[in-house]
């Protein structure tokens, strides 16, 4: 079953599958507009619903109804929506590719690192920051960041943090070895570098968020980058800052690089930086009228963070780049 999306103002229209979000079938119609997160967190794919119904999480929504997230909104009839602004040039095209293994490693008992590669010849032209989707055996997919520089598109690096009876630990990390392959659906996502501003930059991390954040740092160090950029990795003890040495090796590479780790449950012997890592990084930073922000975590750092820079700050609220990892009171 489909469903007719017509947008408001324009000539435009296209199908939605059953159980599609609009986000989603905006983009597969070839189309872009605003969005970070997917996750309802960033608020950057609201629009209206003129006419129609869709589902959320917290039950349908008929027209006509103003602050739609378009990345929670399924349509259940024909729509008619009206997005803040919908560009036909679309995303990067996405393609599906069979991945081989080349590496695994564990730089901590909960992290695992896959470098895999993509088949001679092939190379998918990708975004620092954005995402794949790793399809798994019963054609579910799983999302993880793209943690290497796109200037090194013969392959893809992810970081995964095993989680107790998650199906992608469960039925692929458990038992993946060099050599094995993975069916892979890339790119997509809307956070990434914003390369046009000379602003500097205040990137925020707390744990695997790091790998989105990894991507624009080497995307940067492969360039004549002159910005400054102030990372703030937090996590709760010092395992959480799985590749702390090769973040203070880049540091010792670029000057415009600088490094705080935050931890919010450190062990005795600390002398670091403590306490949640956006608290941190305002102490630090009280004044971000004149950067950019790029933040990578759970859903609660991130409000908070938005929240915060641009009331306490005076960041512009259109500097605040972000994805997340969840939205508070749902399952990952």
């Amino acid at each position: 079953m489909t469903f007719k999306v017509s947008v408001d103002q324009s000539d435009i229209a296209f199908d939605s599958r059953e159980g599609e979000t609009l986000l989603d079938a905006i983009e597969r119609a070839g189309y872009a507009v605003p969005y970070s997160c997917r996750m309802g967190v960033c608020l950057q794919c609201v629009g209206k619903l003129c006419e129609g119904t869709v589902s959320t999480w917290s039950g349908e929504i008929s027209g006509p109804a103003d602050d739609l997230l378009f990345c929670l909104a399924k349509p259940v009839s024909d729509v008619r929506i009206l997005p803040t602004e919908i560009d036909d040039g679309g995303p990067e095209i996405s393609r599906y590719v069979r991945a081989t293994v080349h590496q695994i490693t564990h730089p901590t008992s909960e992290i695992s690192i896959l470098k895999v590669r993509f088949p001679i010849g092939v190379r998918v032209k990708f975004r620092a920051g954005q995402y794949v989707r790793v399809i798994l055996p019963n054609r579910e997919t799983r999302e993880f960041y793209m943690a290497n520089a796109p200037q090194m598109a013969d392959g893809v690096e992810l970081h995964v943090r095993s989680i107790a009876g998650g199906l992608f630990a469960a039925s692929v990390l458990a038992s993946l070895e060099r050599g094995d392959t993975l069916d892979l659906d890339l790119p997509y996502g809307d956070f990434h570098l914003r390369t046009s501003s000379d602003k500097p930059m205040l990137m925020i991390a707390k744990g695997t968020g790091f790998a989105p954040l990894k991507s624009m740092i080497e995307s940067l160090l492969q360039q004549d980058n002159a910005r400054l950029t102030h990372l703030y990795w937090g996590g709760r003890s010092e395992q959480d800052i799985y590749l702390v040495d090769l973040v203070r090796h880049w540091t010792e590479q670029a000057s415009w690089l600088k490094f705080t780790p935050v931890l919010s449950e450190p062990e005795a012997g600390w002398s670091g930086a403590t306490g949640r890592v956006e608290e941190v990084a305002l102490r630090d930073l009280p004044d971000l009228a004149g950067w950019q922000v790029y933040a990578c975590g759970d859903a609660r750092m991130i409000e908070q963070a938005r929240s915060d820079f641009i009331s306490r700050a005076g960041l512009p609220a259109d500097e605040f780049f972000a994805d997340s990892f969840g939205v508070p009171g749902m399952l990952p």
